[in-house]
C-alpha cells in the first residue's frame, strides 16, 4: 500500500479573525487518518494572493497530498484559483456543467446573475472536475508532477459531501488498496465522555476491528467507529456488530449517526408521535424554536414560540401571574411551569417547554449565575428540572438548549 503525506490548507481571512473556526481541517484529518494517511501540515492564510501562493510553494516543496478549502467563491478576495495558476502555470477553462448549474440557480432564483458569478465555473485544464451537488463552486482534482491537488469550497457541508462521495474513494484508490474503510459516528446525549468510556471500557480496550475512538463535542458525545474489510457487506456487518455491541451498554443515551443533530431527532420524535411543541423562551431567546424550525417539516410539529426575556412580556403577553413573578421571582420553578403551561395552552400544542435562568454576567433575584429552570408541560405529564451551569453567557445558554432537547429526548422516546 502506497503511504501518503497530506497537507492541509484553509483560505479564508475570516479564519484569522477568527470570526469562524477551521472545523474543516479537523473534520477532514479524522477522514484521512481511517484511510492510514498521514497528514502532517495544517495551514490558514487569508485571502491575500502573494501569501496564498507563498503557502502554496511551501506544500509544492514538502508533500504528497494537498488538500486546499476555501477561495473558491466568486468575489474578489476568492484567491485559490488564481494563486495555484501562478504555482503551477496551468491554464483554466470555464467547465460547462458547472456554469449551467449556476445559471440554473439564478433562473430558479428569478434573480439576475452577476458576471463574477461565471468565476465559480472555472477549472484548471486536464484537472478532475467534482461535481458540488448541494452548491455551486465545483472541486477540483490536479495532478502535478508526484503531487495531487485537491480543491474544495470552504463550506463544510458542501466539502463534506464532495470527500464522502469523490475524494475518499479516489484517495483510496491512489493508495492502491483494496481493502474498504468506512466509518460511521454514533451520537449519544446525557451522557459525559468519561462515564461513556467507563461503560465501554472492556470493549474499547479489546478493539480490533472496527476501532473505537470516544470524542466530546458541544452536542454530546460520539463514538467513531472506523471498521476495515474486503468487502462492502464485511464492513458494514463489522460497524454493525460494533454499534450494538456499544448500544448493549449505553443505548438509552443514543439518538443518532453521522450527521443527524438532536433537533433533527426531536423533530423526527415529535411527528414519530404525532405531538406538537411551542416553547416560551426567557434567557435563551428564541435559540431553541430557532433549532427546531431549523429542520425540514419542522413545521408540522412548532407552530411558533413567544421570546419573554422581560417581565413584562412574561406577564402580559404569556399570561404568567403577578403574583408568581412577585413571590418566587421570574427564575424560579413557579415561573418556568406557567410560562411552559400557558405556551401550550396559547399556542395549542401538545407539549409545552420553558426556559427561563440567569445567563449573566450579574446574578438575578439572588440566584448565581448559571442557574437555570427548564419545564415541560403535556397531557398527564408535567417535568421542571433545576441546572446549574458553568461558562460563559453563550456556553450557558448552549448549554441550556442541549439539557431541553435532552429532556425532550427522554420523554419522547
Amino acid at each position: 500500500m502506497k503511504q501518503l503525506n497530506a497537507e492541509i490548507i484553509a483560505v479564508g481571512t475570516e479564519l484569522l479573525l477568527g470570526q469562524i473556526a477551521n472545523t474543516n481541517a479537523q473534520w477532514i484529518s479524522e477522514q484521512l487518518a481511517a484511510y492510514g494517511v498521514n497528514v502532517f501540515y495544517h495551514g490558514v492564510v487569508g485571502d491575500n494572493l502573494k501569501r496564498v501562493e507563498e503557502t502554496f510553494q511551501q506544500a509544492k516543496g514538502r508533500s504528497d497530498l494537498i488538500i486546499v478549502t476555501g477561495g473558491l467563491g466568486p468575489t474578489d478576495d476568492d484567491l485559490t484559483r488564481e494563486a495555484f495558476q501562478t504555482v503551477s502555470n496551468l491554464s483554466m477553462y470555464e467547465h460547462k456543467p458547472s456554469m449551467d448549474k449556476i445559471s440554473e440557480y439564478f433562473r430558479k432564483q428569478k434573480s439576475e446573475m452577476t458576471i463574477n458569478n461565471r468565476k465559480q465555473a472555472r477549472v484548471f485544464t486536464d484537472s478532475e472536475v467534482i461535481e458540488n451537488k448541494v452548491g455551486m463552486a465545483p472541486g477540483m482534482v490536479v495532478s502535478m508532477n508526484e503531487q495531487k491537488w485537491i480543491f474544495l469550497p470552504g463550506v463544510p457541508r458542501e466539502m463534506k459531501q464532495m470527500m464522502r462521495d469523490d475524494v475518499l474513494p479516489y484517495i483510496q484508490e491512489l493508495m492502491g488498496t483494496s481493502e474498504m474503510i468506512k466509518s460511521t459516528v454514533l451520537r449519544f446525549i446525557g451522557i459525559g465522555e468519561a462515564k461513556l468510556e467507563h461503560e465501554i471500557s472492556d470493549i474499547i480496550q479489546s478493539q480490533q476491528n472496527p476501532t473505537i475512538a470516544p470524542l466530546a463535542q458541544n452536542e454530546g458525545v460520539v463514538i467513531r467507529l472506523t471498521a476495515k474489510g474486503n468487502s462492502t457487506e464485511m464492513v458494514n456487518n463489522l460497524l454493525q456488530q460494533g454499534k450494538q455491541n456499544i448500544l448493549d451498554r449505553v443505548g438509552k443515551f443514543y439518538y443518532g449517526v453521522n450527521e443527524e443533530t438532536i433537533e433533527c431527532k426531536i423533530v423526527s420524535l415529535l411527528i414519530e408521535n404525532h405531538k406538537t411543541i411551542a416553547a416560551a423562551e426567557s434567557l435563551t431567546g428564541g435559540l431553541f424554536t430557532e433549532r427546531v424550525i431549523s429542520v425540514n417539516g419542522a413545521s408540522a410539529v412548532c407552530p411558533g414560540g413567544v421570546v419573554c426575556y422581560d417581565t413584562t412580556v412574561k406577564t402580559n403577553v404569556l399570561g404568567v401571574h403577578e403574583d408568581t413573578i412577585v413571590t418566587n421571582g421570574a427564575v424560579s420553578k413557579e415561573c418556568a411551569l406557567e410560562m411552559a403551561t400557558n405556551i401550550r395552552n396559547l399556542l395549542k400544542t401538545d407539549i409545552g417547554i420553558s426556559f427561563t435562568g440567569v445567563a449573566g454576567p450579574d446574578a438575578i433575584e439572588g440566584k448565581p449565575v448559571g442557574t437555570v429552570y427548564i419545564a415541560i408541560c403535556s397531557e398527564g405529564q408535567t417535568i421542571i428540572e433545576k441546572f446549574t451551569f458553568q461558562g460563559n453567557r453563550d456556553a450557558i445558554r448552549r448549554k441550556t438548549i442541549l439539557k431541553g432537547f435532552e429532556l425532550l429526548f427522554n420523554q419522547l422516546k
